[in-house]
Protein backbone atom coordinates (compact mmCIF):
# COMPACT_ATOMS: atom_id res chain seq x y z
CA UNK A 1 0.00 0.00 0.00
CA UNK A 2 1.36 3.46 -0.86
CA UNK A 3 2.00 6.39 1.87
CA UNK A 4 -0.62 8.13 0.25
CA UNK A 5 -2.97 5.71 0.61
CA UNK A 6 -2.44 5.10 4.28
CA UNK A 7 -2.84 8.50 5.01
CA UNK A 8 -5.95 8.59 3.44
CA UNK A 9 -7.02 6.02 5.46
CA UNK A 10 -5.92 6.64 8.72
CA UNK A 11 -7.46 10.24 8.20
CA UNK A 12 -10.86 8.00 7.32
CA UNK A 13 -10.22 6.57 10.63
CA UNK A 14 -9.87 9.20 12.70
CA UNK A 15 -12.81 11.34 11.36
CA UNK A 16 -15.05 8.10 11.79
CA UNK A 17 -13.55 7.93 15.32
CA UNK A 18 -13.96 12.15 15.52
CA UNK A 19 -17.62 11.57 13.96
CA UNK A 20 -18.18 8.90 16.61
CA UNK A 21 -16.73 10.90 19.40
CA UNK A 22 -18.86 13.47 18.31
CA UNK A 23 -22.20 11.23 18.58
CA UNK A 24 -21.60 10.55 21.49
CA UNK A 25 -21.26 13.39 23.11
CA UNK A 26 -24.40 14.73 21.37
CA UNK A 27 -25.99 10.94 22.62
CA UNK A 28 -24.87 12.28 26.10
CA UNK A 29 -26.25 16.02 25.45
CA UNK A 30 -29.54 14.53 24.16
CA UNK A 31 -29.77 12.09 26.75
CA UNK A 32 -29.25 15.01 29.36
CA UNK A 33 -32.05 17.11 27.92
CA UNK A 34 -33.89 14.42 27.61
CA UNK A 35 -33.85 13.91 31.43
CA UNK A 36 -34.51 17.47 32.01
CA UNK A 37 -37.49 17.34 29.49
CA UNK A 38 -38.81 14.25 31.53
CA UNK A 39 -38.20 16.02 34.77
CA UNK A 40 -39.99 18.93 34.10
CA UNK A 41 -43.11 17.03 32.60
CA UNK A 42 -43.30 14.92 36.01
CA UNK A 43 -43.15 17.74 37.63
CA UNK A 44 -45.72 19.40 36.00
CA UNK A 45 -48.09 15.90 36.03
CA UNK A 46 -47.68 16.45 39.83
CA UNK A 47 -48.45 19.41 39.79
CA UNK A 48 -52.10 18.90 37.98
CA UNK A 49 -52.52 15.57 39.70
CA UNK A 50 -51.92 17.59 42.72
CA UNK A 51 -54.80 20.38 41.46
CA UNK A 52 -56.91 17.95 40.54
CA UNK A 53 -57.27 15.74 43.71
CA UNK A 54 -57.81 19.58 45.75
CA UNK A 55 -60.33 20.30 43.31
CA UNK A 56 -62.05 16.75 43.57
CA UNK A 57 -61.91 17.48 47.29
CA UNK A 58 -63.15 20.58 47.12
CA UNK A 59 -66.00 19.41 45.16
CA UNK A 60 -66.85 16.58 47.19
CA UNK A 61 -67.18 18.94 50.51
CA UNK A 62 -69.65 20.92 48.41
CA UNK A 63 -71.53 17.88 47.55
CA UNK A 64 -71.77 17.11 51.47
CA UNK A 65 -72.48 20.70 52.15
CA UNK A 66 -75.46 20.93 49.79
CA UNK A 67 -76.74 17.79 50.69
CA UNK A 68 -77.04 18.64 54.39
CA UNK A 69 -78.25 22.14 53.53
CA UNK A 70 -80.87 20.83 51.35
CA UNK A 71 -82.10 18.18 54.72
CA UNK A 72 -82.18 20.52 56.92
CA UNK A 73 -84.45 22.87 54.32
CA UNK A 74 -86.37 19.61 53.99
CA UNK A 75 -86.92 19.40 57.41
CA UNK A 76 -87.76 23.09 58.35
CA UNK A 77 -89.54 24.19 55.27
CA UNK A 78 -93.16 24.81 57.36
CA UNK A 79 -91.67 25.87 60.26
CA UNK A 80 -92.99 29.43 59.07
CA UNK A 81 -96.01 27.98 58.03
CA UNK A 82 -96.71 25.95 61.21
CA UNK A 83 -95.82 29.51 62.97
CA UNK A 84 -98.79 31.05 61.32
CA UNK A 85 -101.46 28.63 61.98
CA UNK A 86 -100.72 29.22 65.81
CA UNK A 87 -103.02 31.85 66.26
CA UNK A 88 -105.88 29.56 64.88
CA UNK A 89 -105.08 26.65 67.61
CA UNK A 90 -105.56 29.62 69.69
CA UNK A 91 -108.81 30.84 68.51
CA UNK A 92 -110.33 26.50 68.81
CA UNK A 93 -108.62 26.41 72.73
CA UNK A 94 -110.63 29.47 73.59
CA UNK A 95 -113.71 28.26 71.43
CA UNK A 96 -113.76 24.68 72.91
CA UNK A 97 -113.47 26.36 76.52
CA UNK A 98 -116.62 28.46 76.19
CA UNK A 99 -118.77 25.48 75.28
CA UNK A 100 -117.02 23.70 78.43
CA UNK A 101 -118.59 26.38 80.89
CA UNK A 102 -122.37 25.40 80.54
CA UNK A 103 -123.91 28.65 79.72
CA UNK A 104 -126.71 29.47 77.24
CA UNK A 105 -124.66 31.49 75.41
CA UNK A 106 -122.28 28.66 74.52
CA UNK A 107 -123.58 27.52 71.26
CA UNK A 108 -123.41 31.07 69.73
CA UNK A 109 -120.14 31.61 71.56
CA UNK A 110 -119.12 28.23 69.81
CA UNK A 111 -120.26 29.33 66.69
CA UNK A 112 -118.84 32.96 66.65
CA UNK A 113 -115.18 31.58 67.96
CA UNK A 114 -115.38 28.79 64.57
CA UNK A 115 -116.31 32.01 62.60
CA UNK A 116 -113.00 33.90 64.25
CA UNK A 117 -110.69 30.81 63.49
CA UNK A 118 -111.73 29.82 60.21
CA UNK A 119 -111.44 33.39 59.22
CA UNK A 120 -108.27 33.39 60.43
CA UNK A 121 -107.23 30.26 59.02
CA UNK A 122 -108.37 31.55 55.64
CA UNK A 123 -106.03 34.73 56.16
CA UNK A 124 -103.10 32.53 57.04
CA UNK A 125 -103.03 30.51 54.03
CA UNK A 126 -103.95 33.12 52.03
CA UNK A 127 -100.41 34.92 53.33
CA UNK A 128 -98.81 31.94 51.96
CA UNK A 129 -100.18 31.70 48.82
CA UNK A 130 -103.56 29.36 49.17
CA UNK A 131 -106.65 30.79 47.23
CA UNK A 132 -109.86 29.61 46.89
CA UNK A 133 -111.61 28.53 43.04
CA UNK A 134 -114.18 31.15 42.53
CA UNK A 135 -116.95 28.97 41.33
CA UNK A 136 -120.88 29.28 41.80
CA UNK A 137 -121.64 31.64 39.08
CA UNK A 138 -118.67 31.43 37.05
CA UNK A 139 -118.88 29.35 33.76
CA UNK A 140 -117.28 25.75 33.68
CA UNK A 141 -113.75 25.69 33.21
CA UNK A 142 -112.21 22.03 33.70
CA UNK A 143 -108.66 23.06 34.56
CA UNK A 144 -110.65 24.26 37.82
CA UNK A 145 -113.40 22.76 38.13
CA UNK A 146 -114.53 18.69 38.06
CA UNK A 147 -118.23 18.66 37.06
CA UNK A 148 -120.24 15.81 39.86
CA UNK A 149 -123.68 16.52 38.01
CA UNK A 150 -125.45 18.51 35.18
CA UNK A 151 -128.82 20.24 36.02
CA UNK A 152 -131.30 21.23 32.85
CA UNK A 153 -132.06 25.01 33.34
CA UNK A 154 -133.88 27.27 30.82
CA UNK A 155 -133.15 30.26 32.82
CA UNK A 156 -129.06 30.04 33.03
CA UNK A 157 -126.41 29.89 30.47
CA UNK A 158 -125.40 26.62 29.33
CA UNK A 159 -122.22 25.40 31.27
CA UNK A 160 -122.19 27.65 34.09
CA UNK A 161 -121.46 26.58 37.82
CA UNK A 162 -124.75 26.43 39.64
CA UNK A 163 -123.62 25.04 42.58
CA UNK A 164 -119.66 24.45 44.60
CA UNK A 165 -119.96 20.80 46.50
CA UNK A 166 -116.72 21.04 47.98
CA UNK A 167 -114.58 24.33 47.45
CA UNK A 168 -111.58 24.04 45.49
CA UNK A 169 -107.73 25.75 45.74
CA UNK A 170 -105.44 27.23 43.94
CA UNK A 171 -101.38 27.39 45.40
CA UNK A 172 -99.55 29.82 43.67
CA UNK A 173 -101.75 29.79 40.66
CA UNK A 174 -101.33 26.52 40.31
CA UNK A 175 -104.44 24.00 41.21
CA UNK A 176 -104.00 21.89 43.96
CA UNK A 177 -107.00 20.87 44.34
CA UNK A 178 -110.07 21.38 41.94
CA UNK A 179 -113.56 22.61 42.72
CA UNK A 180 -116.61 19.85 42.83
CA UNK A 181 -119.43 21.42 41.00
CA UNK A 182 -122.82 20.90 39.23
CA UNK A 183 -122.93 22.59 36.29
CA UNK A 184 -126.16 23.61 34.11
CA UNK A 185 -126.90 22.17 31.04
CA UNK A 186 -129.32 24.26 28.62
CA UNK A 187 -132.67 22.86 28.50
CA UNK A 188 -134.07 22.54 24.30
CA UNK A 189 -137.21 24.88 24.24
CA UNK A 190 -140.00 22.41 22.30
CA UNK A 191 -141.65 24.89 20.42
CA UNK A 192 -138.22 25.60 18.98
CA UNK A 193 -137.76 21.72 17.70
CA UNK A 194 -141.42 22.12 16.06
CA UNK A 195 -140.91 25.38 14.19
CA UNK A 196 -137.85 23.91 12.23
Amino acid sequence: MSDENKSHKIKITETDESVAAGADSGAVENDDQGQADNAKLKAALDESNDKYLRLYAEFENYKKKVRKEKEEFLTYCNEDLLYELLPVIDNLDMALKHTSEGSADSLTSLKQGVENTLREFVRTLDKVGLKAIEAEGHPFDPAYHHAMSQVERSDMDDKTVLQEMRKGYLYKEKVLRPSLVSVSKKTVDENQTIGK
